[in-house]
């Protein structure tokens, strides 16, 4: 979802929701209800572990698109310019390209998030 789609657009309820995507819809709707400062994206990333711990222990499909060396830290190391895995996280080098870039880092990882998820599937 991008932004002009979200505009207008209502808070579901979680029982509405699919999946991990469709979750991070809502964050984006309200981060402010989901993410805490200073750290908001690291906040994310214990969120979305937390999310694929219970998929798990509830005999779910596994989501392991955002593990610490998942899906998407692994195409998003070549974005960032960085040459090798950060063993800080993708909450973290996010963070830190948003404050070099002096963009809010919860406004660089939707633009992230939606440039991975238009790419192939992988």
């Amino acid at each position: 979802m991008t932004p002009s789609q979200a505009a207008g657009r209502t808070p579901r309820e979680l029982s509405e929701l699919h999946d991990v995507y469709d979750f991070l819809d809502e964050v984006r709707l309200r981060p402010g209800m989901f993410l805490r400062r200073p750290s908001p994206l690291q906040d994310l990333q214990s969120i979305l572990y937390g999310y694929r711990v219970a998929t798990e222990v509830h005999g779910a499909p596994s989501m392991k698109i955002f593990e610490h060396f998942g899906p998407f830290s692994e195409w998003l190391w070549p974005r960032l310019d960085m040459q090798h895995p950060s063993a800080l996280g993708w909450a973290v080098e996010i963070e830190r390209a948003a404050e070099a870039a002096g963009t809010p880092a919860v406004e660089l990882f939707f633009e992230l998030l939606d440039e991975f998820r238009a790419e192939p599937v992988r």
